[in-house]
């Protein structure tokens, strides 16, 4: 017995025989003694008589059941036992069917863990006893699942009886994992097998939190269509333990409006209201009958029309209500003293027009400033033309959401001599409209006189908005009166764009077929040169965002695009429209693509032409003329690459793995890649981290906002604004009054730098622009609409925003939301109690009931929540109605709680 013994040793071949010999030496009495006896047990199953069978696989069975507890090594059973691995299945092939047979399959089974090739314990799994499966450790059930799923890939659509018998076992495993805390290997199996439709039979009233943390967490990494599976998943599971509230959320996440009203009315009371806060925050508006208890309540709640006192209750709170002016933004006096460089030479006009942004940006939503509402005539005539049209609808950010009390003020300049003013005034009662919906319509009465007016600039006005008034309502009425603007003679590129976006706005996320054939039909009918117009790209992008976050429902679009024959505006619009089809799904496919598009090298004839020699004058005029045109037809046609990169940033920001690989790539696209692609990297920076300025981001910002290329700078000038919104960050207010000084003789880059100073510093410190909210898994499609229609306009930031058309800056608005805790009792009151905020802690997969922040301060509600921060009641005396403390929370009294 121990000739073959040393046999098998030999056949080993990753031992040489010096180390077997001192691993023999080293064995102790108890291993030596148990390898004895395994090997006994083996040697009698070798030989003739049937009957030693039964008795040696049963203490075979014994041996390694009574050492499989430990995870940390291979048993030793098991170990001592490879070598005979083989000799086992001869023994079982030469055996009569039989209980017998079964018992040994079960064995081999086992042993087939410590064996890397092939599916064997699977198979002997299949063919043995069917005892119960746990019997043999948790480690034994992590190897079948893991064979069953490979086996399923490989498995053909016919093998019917293959798939019921994988799927029998699957069954067996799926509770098993369930009741010793994997839930999250259970979730994997079924997933691996595409049957999680059976996940809601085995979940109970303690794991169904943590598999639903679970599933939503592998949405952003899981293919579609899996990813709406996988939601569809956590919310029946939510629905049948009445979590209304998380269910909610996976309904938002899906976008489907019937969903949505179904949980809805669902449930009653308080728990309507909590989620009406909830739909506010989304946008969402339901249609109520007005029998329903309370429906004037929630309609109110459910409209954001409480938004406003509420924020000016957080302002009080925090003592800021004071008006700034800009200069309390700009903070000249900690600016280096200036006389040595010598006297700055900017316009005033282009200096007030900036001073009015950062007005209406820092007081925003606090409803008084210093510049405007005291004595505003004075302040606007000291702009001109485009420049008294936005300042004017600065006015509108200064009042946002004070629908009742905002229009009184903003009325008496809709008299105004001035066109530039009244159209600005249009464009104020727009904005004070934005994210609140008033019964009365004020913004679709005031402004519906204006879109089919004669002057242009008035159209401008009041389309754009009545576009950030209705953003995301998908009102019929809204849009039927924007639409015919479209086609109207009258009309110019720049209303006709304005108009596509504002019902791109209005539309966005819904597949509206309206929109959607009228803006294709526009492109159709326009000329090439109308076509080539920096104005165009509104339109496509109008277009997209009716596609927003809708996926493959995108590709009947992109089909149809492709009768369109201008160039780039073709190309444009396909990537356009099919990366806002997948924002924030974080799809690696289309990233890989996008990263494509941007590799490719437009040539221009410039190269052959230098190799000419010059011959006179006249012609080296000419040619310096063909240079040109030819270098702007190349950057022409390289256009969609911008738009490439801002794609790669749209799809990916939805988890922060893709954002930091994207932050690498975009890297190496500022190295390397072409003029076009690098004024476009600073403006997906900025998407990739709305509202958070991390450091390291900052940093390559600041880097190009000293870049040779003054779009590569404007633009980075402004993502820096963009990244550090709302957050009053100290360190990025000292680096934007070093870029005061240094561009101060450049009027361009000194207005960009002023903008940005007036973005971080928005609303005082207590707004965000960031897209996603309720703890980062909702993203906000009205937010995203605002941020990239500001975005693509930068792809031509010199004629669009430092040409005439800044006022799309304020699409801005859309995305600007307060980010406050409020807390109310059972009567919405707001109601005082003590929360820790802290940082937010991913606790997926873990065991137990672990931390959810880490590092936190105790506050007391109304807080401010900063990025990536997450709020926890302090004590139990009260129990929250939502489980994310975030925007408004209903708390109940704890029946339980002794003081």
């Amino acid at each position: 017995m121990a000739d073959t013994k040393k046999q098998e040793a030999d056949k080993e071949p990753k031992k040489d025989d010096k180390k077997t010999e001192e691993k023999d030496q080293e064995l102790s009495d108890e291993d030596r003694q148990l390898q004895e006896e395994l090997n006994m047990c083996v040697q009698r199953l070798t030989e003739p008589d049937q009957k030693l069978y039964k008795p040696a696989l049963e203490s075979l069975r014994s041996l390694i059941r009574a050492s499989t507890t430990s995870m940390t090594s291979v048993p030793k059973p098991l170990k001592f036992l490879r070598p005979h691995y083989d000799t086992m299945k001869q023994v079982y092939d030469k055996m009569r069917p039989g209980e017998v047979k079964k018992f040994c399959s079960d064995i081999i089974s086992v042993l087939g863990m410590t064996m890397s090739e092939g599916r064997d314990s699977l198979a002997y799994r299949l063919s043995g006893s069917k005892e119960e499966l746990g019997s043999w450790g948790h480690e034994y059930v992590r190897h079948l699942s893991g064979q069953i799923s490979a086996e399923w890939q490989d498995l053909e659509e016919k093998d019917e009886d293959k798939r019921k018998e994988l799927l029998k076992l699957a069954q067996e495993i799926v509770p098993y994992h369930m009741n010793h805390n994997a839930e999250a290997e259970a979730c994997d199996l079924l997933m691996e097998i595409e049957k999680l439709d059976l996940l809601h039979q085995y979940v109970d009233e303690t794991a169904f939190p943590r598999v639903c943390l679970y599933l939503t967490s592998c949405v952003a990494y899981v293919p579609d269509p899996e990813n709406t599976t996988l939601l569809k998943t956590a919310l029946e599971i939510f629905r049948r333990f009445k979590k209304y509230p998380e269910a909610l959320k996976c309904a938002m996440q899906l976008n489907d409006l019937g969903l949505i009203t179904e949980i809805f009315k669902a449930c009653n009371g308080l728990q309507q209201k909590q989620l009406s806060y909830m739909l506010g925050r989304q946008q969402i508006f339901l249609e109520l009958e007005d029998e329903m208890d309370d429906s004037d309540e929630l309609v109110e709640i459910m409209s954001n029309a409480h938004l406003n006192n509420n924020f000016l209750a957080l302002a009080r709170e925090l003592d800021i209500m004071e008006p700034k002016v800009p200069e309390d933004i700009y903070k000249s006096h900690l600016e280096p003293n200036r006389t040595t460089i010598g006297q700055p030479t900017v316009d005033s006009a282009r200096q007030n027009l900036s001073a009015s942004f950062v007005n209406g940006f820092v007081n925003a939503a606090f409803g008084q400033d210093k510049l405007l509402t005291e004595d505003g005539n004075k302040w606007l005539y000291k702009n001109k033309e485009h420049g008294m049209l936005s300042a004017t609808a600065t006015l509108g950010l200064l009042l946002l959401w004070d629908v009742d009390g905002g229009l009184t003020q903003i009325d008496k300049y809709l008299y105004s001599s001035e066109d530039y003013i009244k159209s600005g005034a249009l464009l104020a009662c727009g904005i004070v409209n934005s994210g609140v919906k008033n019964e009365c319509d004020p913004a679709l009465a005031l402004l519906s006189d204006y879109v089919q007016h004669n002057s242009n600039i008035m159209r401008l006005g009041s389309i754009v908005g009545l576009g950030l008034a209705y953003a995301g309502s998908n009102r019929e009425d809204v849009l039927g009166l924007i639409l015919p603007v479209l086609g109207d003679s009258k009309s110019n590129m720049e209303v006709v764009g304005m108009a596509g976006l504002a019902c791109g706005m209005i539309a966005v996320g819904t597949c509206n077929g309206d929109v959607t054939s009228t803006i294709l039909q526009t492109i159709m009918e326009k000329s090439e040169a109308d076509l080539k117009d920096t104005f165009s790209r509104f339109l496509i992008l109008g277009l997209a965002l009716t596609y927003l976050g809708k996926q493959d429902s995108a590709d009947t679009v992109i089909a149809a695009l492709q009768v369109v024959q201008v160039e780039p505006l073709k190309s444009m619009a396909n990537i356009l429209v099919d990366i806002c089809a997948y924002a924030g799904t974080g799809n690696v496919l289309k990233v890989q693509n996008l990263l494509h598009i941007c590799s490719e090298h437009f040539d221009t004839g410039k190269d052959q032409d230098n190799n000419e020699k010059k011959e006179d004058k006249n012609k080296e005029k000419e040619k310096e003329k063909k240079e040109k045109d030819e270098k702007k037809d190349s950057s022409d046609m390289s256009v969609h690459q911008g738009v490439a990169v801002l794609g790669i940033a749209l799809i990916a920001m939805g988890e922060d793995i893709g954002a930091e690989m994207c932050h690498r790539s975009f890297g190496h696209l500022l190295r390397y890649g072409e003029p076009v692609i690098r004024r476009a990297v600073p403006l997906a920076l900025a998407l990739i981290s709305a509202s958070n300025p991390k450091l390291q981001i900052l940093d390559t910002l600041s880097k190009f906002s000293h870049d040779q290329d003054p779009e590569v700078s404007y633009n980075s000038i402004l993502a820096m604004g963009i990244v550090g919104a709302g957050t009053n960050n100290a360190r990025l207010a000292a680096m934007l009054r070093q870029l005061a000084v240094y561009h101060a003789k450049d009027s361009n880059s000194l207005f960009m730098v002023r903008l940005a100073q007036g973005l971080t510093h928005m609303g005082k410190g207590t707004l965000t622009l960031c897209p996603y909210h309720h703890d980062r898994t909702l993203l906000s499609p009205v937010a995203v609409a605002g941020l990239m229609t500001v975005l693509v306009a930068c792809l031509d930031v010199k004629n669009v925003i430092l040409g005439k058309s800044h006022y799309i800056l304020f699409h801005l608005v859309s995305a600007m939301q307060p980010r406050m805790l409020v807390t109310f009792d059972e009567e919405l009151r707001p109601t005082p109690v003590s929360v820790r905020v802290g940082q937010a802690v991913d606790v997926v997969g873990q065991a137990g009931k672990p931390k959810t922040i880490t590092g936190f301060q105790t506050h007391t509600t109304p807080v401010l929540l900063a990025y990536g921060e997450r709020a926890e009641l302090a004590t139990e005396e009260y129990i929250s109605l939502t489980p994310v403390l975030e925007g408004f929370a209903i708390l109940r009294k704890n029946p339980d709680y002794e003081s």
